[in-house]
């Protein structure tokens, strides 16, 4: 035993060492692109997004200055299911010239113009631009044991509220007509090469006036506000002239190329993911040390006495788990349900974990925006074969025959529930006119994966799973069943099940805090080696848990664990869903319903998800512990 937890807390310190040299290693993308001096650079504008509505809309959705011929860029798949919407631009940079006050183009709002511009203010929508792959950002000084630290937030927001200040003055929507552009280069000594290391924004709202001669006499920093009240700043207003400028400034950086997305990934509060993971194996170490104990004392030395009586009387005085070796592997009620949801989760936790291994070894870049969610996509629709397989072997092993029917289930149940809350939330989406609505292509595109890829990669693996012998199990099941005792309170049910889940979601909330605040604050992350082993420990939380629950339900002589076992574990996806609603009333602002009910619907997926997930976690680990113990003891 000692032994074991030796080598458990030499795995954990592994794996924290592990996670300190992943946490922020990423592959920084394609090839460099190398620039002479005076080369042109496009400069791409991408959404408008907002952390109140979360409904993106295309830049030009606003009256903002456009090119003769706006043309869109590729978008892969992730990209469009994120509502990206990448297009040119009339900004233009030219490497290493400095440009001030440039002017991009002159309108006068009428009242449809400025109800659009009023809009995007008040619900805290911000610019997003592009250049050379790298997303534009402000920058934001923190302070981290007395030294300054800078970060980048994503974006500039389009203008601000503000009011005169006098009593009962109403607030009113100011522009950012004017944004100043900071880009970093890195200049290589040899071949006087640039490559551009960071891109900067300030921006700035100024009532500018244009003289006789075309010139701007406002164009100055002193007189630009931005969320101040000093100077004279664009008022959104019918009938006002708005004038759009910029600057760019080109300023000499050491940071090298490989090296420039540091910034924007950087996390000043690693302290607590290490918190987290310190605190997650503190409970695996404690589960660790249970499950040994039961194994290696009770267990054993309840084996070795069972082996050892000679006469029916003397077994027949025998009472706990080694009673219902006749019963314990009878099959559950719903058999095919549970194959079909062990199948699901076996797809979901190979796709899991094949995409964190990737994002930990850098392949999947924050360089390639989408590439993410396009390869969830895909390893889920390549993972069907495994679903398959898995479904047809239980149900095979719980006496089913219909196992066309079986696999049909195991197709579609999980995927076609999920793509008709997608559909549903998209027709909201699309009424809204957002551009987060997925166009049609793309979902002729998804439907093509499921049922061109998925759905056949399924029966592929159902018809091996179930063509293969079942496993045999290691006691024989009696013909009557096993009258059960009655049970003690704390062991009911319901009550052991959201017991069991406490663990598990425990292991992970910390975590998941900083998931949701990347995917609803829109902020910068990309702590896959944090994920990595918190996912490591969640596996080992509720495979433990559900091993000392299952062992101690045995002992109270109730057989009936197939399904106890999985919602055991899965039980903690209910906590998931509790806490994202907590943090919904606590974190966010979201000014409308139908954000709100994209928000709970989303969240309502990912906890299904997690539940199917760990519940198959747990119910795979109980099923492989009967199996085990029960294979041990000497049965006529």
């Amino acid at each position: 035993m000692a032994r074991g937890r030796a080598g458990a807390l030499l795995s954990a310190a592994l794996a924290l060492a592990l996670a300190q040299r992943c946490a922020a290693f990423y592959l920084p993308g394609v090839a460099p692109q190398d620039y002479e001096h005076g080369d042109v650079v496009g400069l791409k504008v991408n959404k408008l997004s907002s952390t109140k509505t979360q409904l993106p809309y295309e830049y030009y959705s606003l009256p903002y200055c456009q090119p003769e011929t706006i043309v869109n860029s590729a978008e892969n798949l992730g990209e469009v299911l994120r509502g990206d919407r990448i297009e040119n631009s009339l900004y233009q940079v030219s490497i290493g010239q400095d440009e001030q006050c440039k002017l991009l183009c002159k309108l006068t709002l009428n009242d449809k113009s400025a109800g659009e511009f009023e809009a995007k203010v008040k619900d805290d929508y911000r610019v997003n631009m592009i250049l050379d792959n790298l997303p534009v950002a402000m920058v934001k000084m923190r302070e981290d044991n007395g030294k300054p630290i800078k970060t980048y937030e994503r974006g500039f927001p389009v203008g601000f509220m503000a009011s005169s200040g006098q009593k009962g003055d109403k607030a009113q929507a100011y522009l950012h007509n004017h944004v100043r552009l900071t880009i970093l280069i890195h200049k290589d000594i040899e071949t006087e090469m640039s490559r551009i290391v960071g891109f900067e924004v300030e921006p700035f709202s100024a009532a500018h006036k244009q003289g006789k001669s075309g010139a701007l006499s406002t164009c100055d920093p002193e007189k630009m506000v931005y969320v101040s009240h000093e100077g004279e700043p664009q008022l959104v207003a019918s009938g006002k002239e708005v004038i759009f400028t910029y600057d760019v400034l080109f300023r000499l950086s050491d940071i090298k190329w490989a090296s420039r997305w540091d910034t924007y990934l950087l996390m000043t509060d690693d302290q607590i993911h290490w918190f987290s993971i310190i605190n997650s194996l503190m409970i695996v170490l404690f589960l660790s040390g249970m499950v040994a104990m039961i194994m290696l004392r009770t267990l054993h030395r309840d084996i070795s006495k069972y082996n050892q009586l000679e006469t029916v009387e003397e077994a027949q005085e025998e009472t706990g788990w080694k009673l219902v070796h006749g019963d314990v592997f009878r099959p559950p009620a719903a058999p095919g349900m549970l194959s079909v949801l062990c199948g699901c989760g076996v797809q979901l936790t190979g796709m899991g974990v094949v995409t964190v291994l990737f994002a930990v070894l850098g392949f999947l870049s924050p360089a390639n925006r989408g590439g993410l969610m396009t390869a969830m996509l895909l390893l889920f629709v390549f993972m069907g074969l495994f679903a398959g397989y898995t479904s047809a072997r239980l149900f095979k092993q719980f006496k089913g025959t219909e196992w066309k029917t079986n696999t049909l289930k195991t197709a579609f149940l999980l995927p076609g529930a999920v793509f008709a809350i997608f559909v549903c939330m998209n027709t909201l989406i699309w009424g809204q006119k957002s551009s987060g609505a997925v166009p049609f292509g793309t979902l002729f595109a998804l439907l093509f994966l499921w049922f061109g890829i998925s759905v056949p990669l399924v029966f592929v693996g159902s018809y091996f799973g179930f063509k293969a012998p079942a496993a045999e199990d290691p006691v024989r099941t009696k013909m009557i069943p096993r009258l059960i005792p009655e049970q003690a309170w704390y062991m009911h049910p319901a009550f052991s099940i959201l017991i069991g889940g406490v663990l598990p979601f425990g292991a992970v909330f910390i975590e998941l805090f900083f998931i949701l605040t990347s995917i609803w604050l829109h902020q910068f992350f990309y702590a896959f080696g944090f994920i990595m082993i918190v996912g490591m420990i969640l596996v080992l939380t509720c495979a433990e848990i559900a091993i000392v629950l299952c062992y101690f339900q045995l002992c109270a002589e109730d057989y009936n664990w197939w399904w106890r076992s999985f919602l055991t574990s899965g039980s903690s996806a209910l906590y998931m869903f509790c806490y994202s609603a907590f943090y919904f009333y606590t974190k966010l602002d979201m000014s409308r319903t139908t954000s709100t009910a994209l928000y709970f619907s989303y969240m309502f997926i990912v906890s299904a998800l997690f539940f199917v997930v760990t519940g198959t976690i747990g119910f795979l680990s109980c099923y492989a512990f009967v199996r085990r113990i029960y294979g041990a003891l000497k049965v006529d």
